[in-house]
């Protein structure tokens, strides 16, 4: 049986052996063992050493790029690592060993990390050793496009395509596109000796056209790096072609004129064609031929303009690819300056107002001013200049001011006089109509049509219409030898009808100064006519009745026409013969009406030109009351004597009194005077029953009384003092009697009709 140690012995050997070596000796180790102790060899065969790479096939790094090769064991618990090339060049990388595995990091990548590595491993009396391949490129940035110079159309450019710091190049394909279309390819086949990243481009010179405007270039890039295992690495760059056309066509466009005026402006534009669209500058030749720059503008505009401002000037359209020149010569002329006045060469100025001339100079930097009238008298106004004007203010405009006014301007030697003409005029307000009275249809009217405070009045003309028909005008034609403001006016009279009511009345006053601008030239004033009519007609009505019985009511209607409608007013006549103002409506109500309310009522139609008056008598009748039946001296006299029986009715007027005597065959009326029944020389006959009958339309009342008649001593007719007295006084007291009934009775009925006049009893 083979010692086992041995066999252990013959394989670890420390000398150096090649790798098929070790693999034999290991090949022997594993055949002793294996005769040995099978059932351990059996269980050792399951934990074998191993070795392991990753990645597990090549690697393709860029250079500048970070890569880590990891190297790891199984089946040894404490490994021993170390990394080499194939051709024992250095590492360049960094190794970091932890248990069972070991990495070798290159960071950043470089050229020098292109080798063949290995990784080789002993555990114990093994060793082992695996390697893995690390292939370099460098293709780190897009392609770039350069240009020769601008495209400019009908002009060569060549167009260089780069592709910078390339690795390996020999692998390198560039392609430049021009649109869709290719316009060449080149690959780059040479082979270096030394490692190196270069630069490699592709030129290719072509011909601008205008179709080329719009349209990109396009530089590929493509490198082959492994032509079984990878794909290409492709990078491109685009490139829209900017394609300009040169400065053409330019073109100046000069408005007013290239011949100028001083003081005048000008303006100046100017045009190119190109792309990209040309600047345009303008500049003015100088003497010396240089140019002197104005503007960045395409439109160049002078203002004021002097003689030294003539000259050659140059615009130039200015863009990447070229320029276009075009020439224009202005010529200024000296010019003289100029005066205006204004608002004209003449102005109308309304007296009272403010008005200003103004002397304008154009063309002089600083004129002299200086005002007068063309008589030289005085300005009567205030002047004030600045600058290039000067100005000659009338406030108030006064008669004073009515001239022709003259400015005279000084520039150097220079002198200018312009005038103008300030006419006066007055005309302020709208004419007046004036009415000498109200207009009552039928009466004279005399209407005054004023103009007031007019100048001047020799052209003044007036006219006075009624609706659309000329009643009367006037023209005044008087000379005017003295300038003041006169009021004139135009009369005229005529009679009013009904039929003008609500016509017009127009006053036109013209002052048709052809020869003078202002505003207005006529003027007019309204007045509508209202004919007023006096009232008149005036009627009353009553009812039911005017004599009515005591307690009814009554109706006083009062009617009267008139324009305006009069006002109604309503009064009672007084005894005095005043007048009670009762009510101001058209009617008079009385209700429960009483015998004081009897007498004259007065309805009177008023308007502002007169007054219509109607009367109407109220009775109010009551029936006969309070009668008194009286004898004088005394209701029992002695024969011969005189009496007076008398019958009085109250305080009720038109009453009828009837005194009577009764007698066998019935009553004899007797003749009495006022109620009064006077028996002269009484008789025995005489002595009886006497009755006053009072009676009216309401009713009646009687009263009686009796009579005694006594005889005397003897029949001897016999004369003595005291009857000769009574009998005078008799003969005085009757009739005083009489009459005191006759005028209270009167007084009572005064105002008032009489029903019973033909009734009453005569005595």
């Amino acid at each position: 049986m083979l010692n086992k140690n041995w066999s252990e012995t013959m394989i670890r050997t420390d000398d150096p052996v090649r790798e098929e070596d070790l693999h034999k000796s290991n090949t022997r180790k594993w055949l002793f063992r294996f005769l040995f102790d099978g059932q351990a060899f059996c269980k050792d065969l399951t934990q074998a050493f191993k070795i392991d790479i990753f990645p597990e096939s090549k690697i393709i790094a860029q250079i500048g790029d970070s890569i880590s090769l990891t190297c790891s064991t199984t089946g040894c618990k404490s490994p021993s690592f170390s990394w080499r090339t194939q051709i024992d060049s250095p590492l360049n990388g960094k190794v970091r060993n932890e248990g069972t595995k070991s990495t070798l990091t290159m960071d950043p990548v470089s050229l020098g990390n292109e080798h063949y590595y290995l990784c080789t491993v002993i555990c114990e009396s093994q060793k082992l050793e695996k390697g893995i391949p690390v292939e370099i490129y460098s293709f780190p940035k897009d392609p770039e496009i350069h240009l020769s110079g601008p495209l400019e159309v009908g002009k060569p450019v060549t167009v260089t395509c780069l592709v910078p710091d390339v690795y390996p190049f020999e692998r390198l394909e560039i392609e430049l596109l021009k649109g869709n279309r290719s316009v060449k390819t080149q690959n780059f086949l040479e082979v270096s000796e030394m490692k190196s990243q270069e630069t490699k481009s592709l030129e290719v010179t072509f011909t601008p056209i205008d179709e080329d405007i719009g349209k990109a270039l396009v530089c590929q890039a493509t490198l082959h790096i492994n032509e079984i295992d990878s794909q290409p690495q492709v990078r491109e760059t685009t490139k829209k072609l900017q394609v300009y056309i040169s400065p053409k066509d330019t073109i100046i466009s000069v408005n007013p004129s290239t011949s100028l005026q001083e003081g005048d402006s000008v303006t100046m534009t100017c045009t190119s064609e190109g792309l990209p669209a040309p600047q345009i500058f303008w500049s003015k030749k100088l003497d010396n031929g240089n140019l002197q720059l104005l503007s960045e503008n395409a439109t160049l505009t002078l203002i004021a303009m002097r003689m030294e401002d003539s000259g050659i000037y140059v615009c130039e359209g200015v863009n990447l690819v070229g320029k276009d020149r075009k020439e224009v010569k202005l010529i200024v002329q000296e010019k003289m300056f100029t005066v205006e006045m204004s608002p004209g060469s003449q102005i109308a100025a309304q007296i009272g107002d403010s008005v200003v001339l103004t002397c304008d100079v154009m063309g002089c930097e600083s004129p002299s001013f200086s005002w007068r009238t063309q008589i030289d008298s005085p300005l009567n106004g205030k002047v004030r200049s600045e600058g290039s004007k000067s100005t000659l203010t009338l406030s108030p405009v006064r008669f004073e001011n009515e001239h022709f006014y003259l400015c005279t301007v000084t520039c150097g030697h220079k002198k200018l006089e312009k005038g103008i003409h300030v006419e006066l005029y007055s005309f302020l307000r709208d004419p007046e109509i004036e009415m000498s009275g109200l207009l009552v249809s039928g009466n004279p009217v005399t209407v005054s049509c004023k103009v007031p405070d007019v100048y001047p009045f020799d052209r003044l003309e007036i006219e006075l219409l009624k609706g659309e028909s000329i009643m009367k005008n006037k023209i005044f034609l008087e000379d005017v030898s003295k300038k003041s403001l006169e009021t004139k006016s135009l009369e005229m009279t005529f009679i009013p009808t009904t039929e003008d009511t609500g016509k017009v009345l127009v006053c036109l006053a013209k002052l048709p100064i052809d020869e003078m601008e202002f505003e207005p030239k006529q003027r007019q004033s309204t007045q509508m006519l209202y004919v007023n009519v006096a009232p008149g007609d005036t009627t009353i009505l009553v009812s039911p009745s005017s004599i009515l019985e005591e307690g009814r009511s009554v109706n006083m209607t009062c009617s009267s026409d008139g324009l305006p409608a009069p006002k109604i007013l309503w009064s009672r006549l007084l005894s005095n013969g005043d007048l009670q103002p009762l009510s101001e409506n058209t009617t008079l109500t009385l209700t429960s009406t009483k015998m004081e309310d009897s007498g004259i009522y007065v309805c009177e139609g008023i308007n502002q030109v007169g007054i219509s008056r109607k009367e109407v008598e109220l009775i109010i009748q009551v029936a006969p009351k309070d009668i008194r039946l009286t004898a004088f001296p005394s209701e029992s006299v002695k024969e011969g004597d005189t009496v007076i029986i008398s019958c009085t009715c109250g305080n009720v007027p038109q009453t009828l009194i009837i005194l009577k005597k009764k007698a066998e065959s019935g009553y004899i009326v007797l003749k009495s005077t006022d109620g009064a029944y006077t028996i002269h020389r009484a008789q025995l006959e005489d002595a009886g029953v006497y009755e006053c009958e009072s009676k009216n339309e309401v009713g009646l009342q009687l009263r009686s009384i009796t009579l005694d008649v006594k005889g005397r001593e003897s029949n001897k007719h016999y004369f003595s003092p005291e009857l000769l007295v009574l009998y005078c006084a008799s003969s005085l007291i009757i009739p005083a009697i009489g009459m005191i009934i006759y005028f209270a009775r009167k007084a009572n009925m005064k105002g008032s009709y009489s029903l019973v006049e033909a009734q009453k009893s005569r005595v």
